[in-house]
């Protein structure tokens, strides 16, 4: 995934390889959040765009502010993700 950030005032700064390289990680991390956000990406994908754990983005989740919770599942919708949880972890301990 390319990230282009246009912008003269931006380009005109004098950065380090390094340090550029932390600014776009950065911007790459706010936009997958803010994607994660809106709902057009799934925590899942977020980690696999990001190249992280699951548990990862959901601890940067918090970080930023963002419920883990998806406010238009239903309850029954909620209650079938934990059974379906479940069941992998105890598929896991076997």
């Amino acid at each position: 995934m390319a990230l282009i950030i246009s912008d003269e005032d931006l380009e005109s700064i004098q950065l380090s390889a390094e340090i550029r390289e932390k600014a776009l990680h950065k911007a790459k991390e706010g936009y997958v959040m803010a994607l994660l956000e809106v709902g057009e990406i799934t925590s899942s994908r977020a980690a696999k765009i990001l190249g992280i754990s699951r548990i990862e983005v959901i601890e940067m989740m918090n970080k930023w502010g963002i419920s883990i919770f998806d406010d238009s599942q239903t309850l029954e919708e909620l209650q079938q993700e934990v059974e379906q949880a479940e069941l992998m972890l105890n598929q896991q301990n076997s």
